[in-house]
């Protein structure tokens, strides 16, 4: 007999099946329609020297938006690694620094919710942890949706913010740290195995994003991988028992993507042309005052409408970051 959640996992994998269809053809259609331009375009820059100057403007115009198309299709074709397709987790974790750094790590956890929703992701908060006077101490959000792992997986790292703080009355400028881990949902084709010696359960009462606690009971779930030194936590559920399997899902996740990292990095070793970027680096810098500029420190992308950003329009820095890697 066929249960409900068996009818719902079935529903799901099918509309997924369908979006990646739909994704897919519509990659097709788009490399076709690039290709036609291309002629078009290839034959006005033969006689170029022959337009006036608004036909020549016209011209460079057309091709910079070609460029863009054809970096976007770019970045379709990269996105082919092993867990690429997969949904994604995003934890954050406010650094150094009490309140200034608790509400960097909130205006952060805002930007990837509004990127989400821009981009047609759905996701949830698995677990929030409130900050002292302002902002989050961390939070995990899981993003489902269109390979979000793979369009998400460059952003690990060190987030830096300068800005005039809210909360100093002097007015002062301050710089705050947030890190960013992202790793991929690890389905059930991928064995992760997990020794119960290794690991140390914790339960404790669930608190809500206002900080109200949402159960009466300790439901939330701590799990900790002593030798990996990794942890993870879920409060999302009523239930421990639906926690717990969130948790453990989580830490093989993480356990997953750690290994695959060791691996990557010992490729890394051998190819002295390639930089080395690993979770622990600074990779952005937001600056609000004295001027206004967001900075990828490692593909030198930048933009000045740091509002924009702020507000979860982060694709051509993911786009980026893609390209710099390839």
């Amino acid at each position: 007999m066929i249960s409900n959640q068996d009818n719902w996992n079935n529903i799901s994998l099918i509309n997924q099946s369908q979006s990646e269809l739909k994704a897919l053809n519509s990659n097709i259609e788009e490399y076709d329609n690039l290709n036609q331009l291309y002629d078009e375009y290839y034959d006005f820059i033969e006689i170029y020297d022959s337009f006036n100057d608004q036909e020549k403007n016209e011209l460079i115009e057309n091709l910079k938006k070609l460029e863009t198309r054809l970096n976007k299709l770019k970045i379709q074709s990269l996105l082919n690694g092993k867990t690429d397709d997969n949904n994604c987790f995003i934890e954050i974790h406010a650094g150094a620094g009490g309140t200034e750094s608790q509400d960097w790590a909130d205006m952060l956890l805002r930007m990837y919710q509004r990127f989400a929703e821009k981009y047609d992701y759905k996701f949830s908060l698995i677990d929030y942890q409130k900050g002292e006077e302002a902002g989050i101490k961390n939070a995990t959000l899981l993003l489902v949706g269109y390979k979000p792992y793979g369009y998400l997986k460059k952003e690990s790292g060190i987030h830096r913010l300068v800005r005039i703080s809210p909360f100093d009355s002097n007015k002062r400028r301050h710089t705050s740290f947030s890190s960013v881990w992202v790793y991929p949902e690890i389905d059930e084709n991928i064995e992760v195995e997990i020794n119960p010696k290794d690991i140390r359960i914790d339960t404790y009462r669930a608190s809500g994003a206002g900080g109200q606690h949402i159960n009466t009971t300790d439901s939330a779930v701590r799990i900790t991988h002593l030798k990996y030194n990794v942890v993870v936590q879920s409060q999302s559920e009523r239930s421990q028992h639906r926690n717990k399997d969130t948790a453990m899902k989580m830490l093989k996740s993480r356990i997953y993507e750690i290994e695959i990292d060791k691996q990557n990095q010992e490729k890394k070793k051998n190819e002295s042309n390639k930089k080395e970027i690993g979770w622990g680096h600074q990779i952005r810098s937001y600056v609000l005052h004295p001027y206004k500029m967001i900075k990828d420190l490692r593909s030198n992308y930048q933009t000045s409408n740091t509002d924009s950003v702020l507000d979860g329009n982060i694709f051509e820095f993911l786009e980026s970051g893609l390209i710099d890697e390839n």
